[in-house]
């Protein structure tokens, strides 16, 4: 078998512009990540599983894994075995019969059954040389953070927008506003003049 790394499921995290999710993978005994994009639909199921929710009627990859134990195969591990043109390829390794069988499959699914049947995910060496993220190396030597650089000149339209709220905020009488947050509608205590 080549150089695999065992990988544990971090999170499942939500891109809200998106419709795409992203599973984080981390290496055991390492802070190194691996971040996998995946539709919504296999995140949900990811994360079903993950919480253990119980569902009345097997999903998809419930299905799958009842499917490997009628044929008394036995799911034995994930592999993410590739990455190429940005797109992950995995195997589900199951064995049956005394003999080893790879199933091809998207990384997503697979990982979905792995938490179901409680299997290792292994990830190959180069897509964890290629892929994976280790956090400290983003920041610049020394550990500081960046200084955050002027923020771009607005549009002509932009500028017309916002000269709106500061028509509003050059109208407002801050003192008065003052005075009214101490006055109550308590008719016994005596108003400020």
């Amino acid at each position: 078998m080549p150089e695999m790394i065992e990988v544990q499921i971090d999170s499942v995290r939500v891109h809200l512009m998106t419709p795409q999710r992203l599973v984080v993978l981390k290496q055991k005994n390492s802070e190194r990540y691996l971040p996998i994009w995946v539709g919504p639909v296999e995140a949900e199921a990811i994360t079903v599983a993950l919480q253990e929710v119980e569902m009345s009627r097997p999903l998809t990859h419930d299905l799958l894994k009842n499917v490997f134990d009628a044929f008394d195969a036995q799911v034995k591990r994930i592999e993410i075995v590739k990455l190429q043109n940005d797109i992950f390829y995995g195997n589900i390794v199951a064995e049956a019969g005394g003999r080893e069988i790879h199933v091809d499959s998207r990384p997503s699914d697979a990982i979905a059954l792995s938490v179901r049947a409680h299997v290792p995910i292994l990830v190959h060496q180069s897509v964890m040389d290629e892929a994976g993220i280790i956090p400290e190396e983003n920041l610049p030597e020394g550990g500081e953070v960046p200084k955050k650089s002027e923020p771009a000149p607005l549009s002509q339209e932009g500028v017309e927008r916002l000269s709106v709220f500061e028509d509003f905020l050059g109208k407002l009488d801050l003192d008065k506003l003052d005075d009214n947050e101490d006055e109550s509608d308590d008719p016994k205590k005596p108003k400020k003049k």
